[in-house]
């Protein structure tokens, strides 16, 4: 059963490891979570029919690309994102804030007006302010809204950083206005401050002030290495609200979301999946394999034998190095099938190990496997 209300409880824990469950009007998510990367409203090579026998609960959509195609009006007049991509479970709208980042070339920040983008497939210009930001993920329907931030590119200049947290929370104060009272939906905030626990707590205290209903971890995998990752999650860990959801932005491997969890973060989103999968890579519980590699050409073993999605293992190695070597569309729409249910079976098992008391043991089994 779903409630009206966005809400979040905290269901058990180990250490700063947590099992939660976050309630949307669209349904029920797990927590630790993963979110399959659909920015333009697909996520790339797999239905969403088969996201969801995967246990995929929630998957993530992109402001600003889905603006630029096919269009706000097209998709609203449809009623929404979810109709218009016949996708019933909860959707969460990031703001277009990495694309100040990713698309720095063809933008300028202008701190009133927001940011100005001259758009990266024909060259039109447009204005990308807080308001707008949430007028449009308001008008496609998402159940968890993010706010507009400046995400910077992977700097250890302090005064960039500094500023970056002053635009930041600027514009998280003109999100959270134009956002307004709305139960059903969640309105997170982002915290920036680069390497910088300082400038990280800084960020942190201004958007618990502000109150969200989570709180989002972004200016991360930009290039640090994954110590610093989490260093930056142990500086700010004992400081998060507890009562909120913590989302750390595209991340990542699998070690990396282990880490991650175990440093008491519940969401996580990334094309690593689906890129990966388009390249030929899988993830297993004994490692990634690369198909491409010669030595598969004759293995008529499945890629996991401990996979959940059972019909994944009626394909061999032999027959998906045949077809990624051969540029067929269906080994991208295989193995990255196969990769996102990998991830949503260890989110899975993670979850169990926390309810059993068991997540430490269960860390450090694959840590350094997967």
């Amino acid at each position: 059963m779903t409630l009206k209300n966005f809400s979040f409880n905290v269901l058990n824990t180990q250490n700063h490891a947590r099992v939660g469950k976050i309630n949307t009007s669209k349904g029920m998510i797990d927590t630790p979570t993963f979110m399959p990367v659909g920015t333009v409203g697909t996520v790339k090579a797999v239905f969403i029919d088969d996201l969801l026998k995967t246990g995929t609960q929630i998957i993530l959509g992109n402001t600003y690309h889905l603006m630029l195609r096919p269009g706000i009006k097209r998709i609203n007049d449809f009623g929404g994102l979810h109709k218009y991509i016949n996708c019933k479970i909860p959707i969460l709208t990031d703001s277009g804030g990495f694309q100040i980042m990713s698309l720095s070339k063809f933008m300028k920040i202008d701190r009133e007006k927001g940011a100005i983008f001259n758009s990266h497939i024909d060259g039109e210009k447009f204005v990308l302010s807080p308001e707008k930001s949430i007028q449009i993920q308001k008008e496609l329907n998402s159940d968890i809204v993010m706010v507009l931030d400046e995400c910077p590119k992977f700097t250890n200049d302090k005064k960039k950083l500094t500023n970056v947290i002053d635009l930041s929370t600027d514009w998280a104060k003109r999100s959270k206005l134009e956002f307004g009272s709305h139960s059903n939906k969640g309105l997170f905030g982002i915290i920036q401050g680069g390497l910088y626990k300082d400038l990280r707590l800084k960020s942190l205290k201004e958007l618990v002030q502000i109150n969200f209903d989570g709180y989002a971890i972004g200016g991360l995998a930009v290039g640090e290495n994954q110590n610093q990752m989490f260093s930056v999650l142990d500086d700010i860990k004992d400081s998060m609200p507890r009562d909120k959801p913590r989302y750390l932005m595209g991340v990542g491997m699998p070690a990396d979301i282990l880490g991650s969890v175990k440093r008491g973060v519940d969401m996580f989103d990334c094309v690593i999946p689906t890129r990966s999968g388009r390249t030929g890579l899988a993830f297993t519980w004994q490692g990634k394999i690369n198909l491409r590699n010669s030595k598969y050409k004759y293995d008529n073993s499945p890629l996991d034998k401990n996979v959940t999605l059972k019909s994944l293992n009626k394909y061999s190695k032999n027959y998906l190095n045949h077809l990624i070597n051969s540029n067929e569309i269906l080994a991208s729409m295989l193995i990255s099938l196969h990769n996102l249910n990998f991830y949503q079976q260890l989110m899975l098992e993670i979850r169990q190990s926390i309810k059993n008391g068991t997540f430490d043991e269960f860390h450090d089994k694959y840590i350094n496997i997967i």
